[in-house]
């Protein structure tokens, strides 16, 4: 595959030198995967956008669904930033990787968010019935699963990305599991 260029600040539209100049006020740098999308005049803002929208999902309940999104996708990218950002939750390393299995012993109502993501992404939508039972019956409701889903089509994004550019990991790399 041939190597995808990673553009910097000049090289892009004006609009998105907005954008690289507010990430690197917030995060002291724009993650490679983030500038990949600055090629398009639109994308990047667009992404931006939907990851930072409301939600009903705690921060920990999101990166719950980044990790085993990003699993499931074989996206090493995402599990490194991810991977980080759990820990900026407060997640353990051992309960990173628990997550990332969808087989989290420390709170059950994660587990059962995890399993169900894994299922939705595993089959494309079409989850385990009884695992979206267990969703509601561990106190999430139809406007969850509504979040839920906008932020597994959120990794998506950002997980085909990398698929399709292999970009350099700006990130700790992730173990694997």
């Amino acid at each position: 595959m041939k190597a995808f260029p990673i553009p910097t600040k000049d090289q892009v539209s004006p609009a998105n030198q907005a954008i690289f100049d507010n990430l690197t006020k917030v995060v002291g740098r724009v993650p490679n995967l983030y500038a990949t999308l600055a090629h398009s005049e639109n994308a990047l803002g667009n992404y931006l956008a939907l990851q930072n929208g409301k939600s009903s999902l705690r921060a920990k309940e999101r990166e719950v669904i980044n990790l085993v999104v990003s699993e499931v996708n074989g996206c090493l990218y995402c599990l490194s930033a991810h991977t980080a950002l759990a820990k900026m939750q407060g997640f353990t390393d051992e309960q990173i990787l628990e997550i990332r299995r969808a087989a989290i012993t420390f709170d059950s109502k994660l587990d059962t968010l995890a399993k169900l993501v894994k299922s939705i992404t595993e089959n494309r939508g079409h989850a385990d019935g009884v695992l979206l039972d267990n969703f509601y019956a561990a106190g999430y409701n139809e406007g969850s699963l509504a979040d839920v889903v906008m932020a597994i089509g959120d990794k998506i994004i950002t997980n085909y990305m990398f698929a399709l550019t292999a970009v350099p990991i700006d990130f700790p790399v992730a173990p694997a599991i």
